[in-house]
């Protein structure tokens, strides 16, 4: 037998390789092996140009530093597929085993990873401080499913099927008020008891709303009066006039109370003071059909049967804006809660569009029709979407995301015009009802992220008083 290398008889050594990187080889083994296995641990494993130190081994071995192993021959002489090693990754510690057939070494990987691939060129518009990891999974949005069914539904007989009414609304207490006929309904939430709150004899119910805060439910009637009742207590707080024709449509904005009537009007009242109304808006040619005053109470929007949507101020009797885009009633309003000054309406029959506005800027922002007469319109509160509901002629409920307008969901059920609309207190819930005297709950909008305090308030500490 030939001697072994020197440096063979040593259990590992340092190999510079390329970037002046070291690592250490494992040479187990080695020591039953001739010595032309030596010079083939760079070709067959490290793949990389030998150190000076292993070219004075390969001058010592019989066969070429760099000629490559005979390939073995399977029995029977048919020639065998050979698949070139994997380029080595960074970490793996290759371990040999001599080979009697053929005396190459054979590199065994523990775990063999390609690398991974570079990271992006920052962009010069970033704004973070800190560049994205390419290895790091890229968070996936989980797509929101809406449930196609209502989960509850209510027989509500005597439930009129009038396109210029409102009677369906929601408070912040969780009860639910029902105009049906000559009287008023409470339905708790939270119970499912259900309560008849007044009835107006000879009169007819033709809108209900909730106060913002508390319990104050107002009630238009047929005759042109507002009652304002305190539903807790079921006691009629008081009466006001100063319409001639039937009132369809009532928005709060803290104590201040505004009806729209069908002699064309808008009453401005005050529930804290004596006289049934402050001020008195004209403007409108035809019956006032929708009314809603912005969250942080700066303007109301009012839409007529004349088409037209006036912006007024809380403080002056002519309108700020007028928009006469819409070529029907208007009656469906909604303002954004996540940005100020944006209002959607929506057109009747002869329209069907969903319209956008800015009324900081006096400008239309975009239209889409809708394809069938726009009824009612509510934004979500817990995410940039809204919901609309139809009549002619699909009479469904349709649920919008902002501002791409693409449809989350559509919903179906109700068999004739889907003409009322609320929203539940905690966002989630939005209750219909249509002319086929039925009121049907929906699971529509996700529920509110919950805050803790500190991150609700991080300052909040700083403005405590003992």
């Amino acid at each position: 037998r030939r001697a072994l290398p020197f440096c063979c008889y040593f259990p590992s050594f340092p190999i510079p390789r390329a970037g002046g990187l070291a690592r250490s080889v494992e040479l187990r083994g080695l020591a039953q092996r001739p010595a032309t296995a030596c010079p083939r641990l760079y070709d067959t494993c490290l793949g990389n140009t030998p150190p000076p130190i292993a070219r004075q081994m390969a001058a010592k071995c019989e066969r070429p530093y760099l000629s490559p192993p005979p390939s073995p021959q399977p029995p029977g002489g048919a020639a065998r597929r050979v698949l070139a090693p994997p380029p080595r990754a960074a970490g793996c510690s290759a371990a040999l085993t001599g080979a009697k057939e053929s005396g190459a070494a054979v590199r065994t990987c523990a775990r063999a990873k390609p690398p991974p691939p570079p990271p992006p060129p920052a962009s010069p518009f970033s704004l973070s401080p800190v560049e994205a990891d390419p290895m790091l999974p890229a968070a996936r949005r989980t797509q929101r499913k809406i449930p196609s069914v209502p989960y509850k539904v209510l027989d509500a007989p005597a439930l009129q099927d009038d396109f210029y009414l409102h009677l369906v609304d929601w408070s912040s207490t969780n009860v639910l008020a029902v105009g049906l006929g000559a009287c008023v309904y409470l339905w708790s939430a939270c119970t499912s008891k259900v309560t008849k709150l007044c009835d107006l004899g000879q009169e007819t119910v033709t809108s209900v709303c909730w106060a913002q805060r508390g319990t104050h439910l107002a009630v238009g009637t047929s005759v042109g009066e507002v009652q304002v009742w305190d539903a807790a207590k079921a006691s009629l707080l008081r009466t006001m006039g100063g319409h001639l024709g039937r009132v369809g449509t009532l928005s709060w904005s803290g104590p201040s109370l505004s009806s729209g009537s069908r002699d064309r009007t808008i009453c401005m009242r005050d529930v804290r003071s004596a006289p049934p109304f402050t001020s008195q808006l004209v403007g409108h040619k035809q019956e006032v059909c929708g009314l809603r005053w912005a969250h942080d109470g700066s303007q109301l929007a009012s839409g007529g049967n004349d088409n037209k949507l006036f912006i007024w101020s809380p403080h002056g009797t002519s309108p700020l804006l007028r928009f006469s885009d819409h070529t029907a009633a208007v009656k469906a309003l909604a303002w954004s809660p996540h940005q100020n000054g944006l209002l959607a309406s929506g057109g009747g029959t002869a329209d069907r569009c969903i319209r956008f506005w800015n009324t900081q800027t006096a400008t239309a922002l975009s239209a889409l029709d809708t394809g069938s007469q726009v009824c009612n319109l509510c934004w979500s509160c817990t995410v940039n979407e809204l919901v609309s509901s139809h009549g002619y002629s699909q009479n469904q409920i349709v649920v919008w995301r902002y501002s791409s307008m693409a449809k989350v969901a559509t919903l179906s059920g109700h068999t004739m015009r889907v003409l009322y609309l609320a929203l539940s207190p905690d966002g989630q819930t939005v209750v219909s009802g249509a002319g086929d005297e039925t009121l049907r709950f929906w699971n529509v909008f996700p529920q509110a992220r919950r805050t803790t305090g500190d991150e609700a308030a991080p300052f909040s500490r700083a403005y405590t008083v003992r």
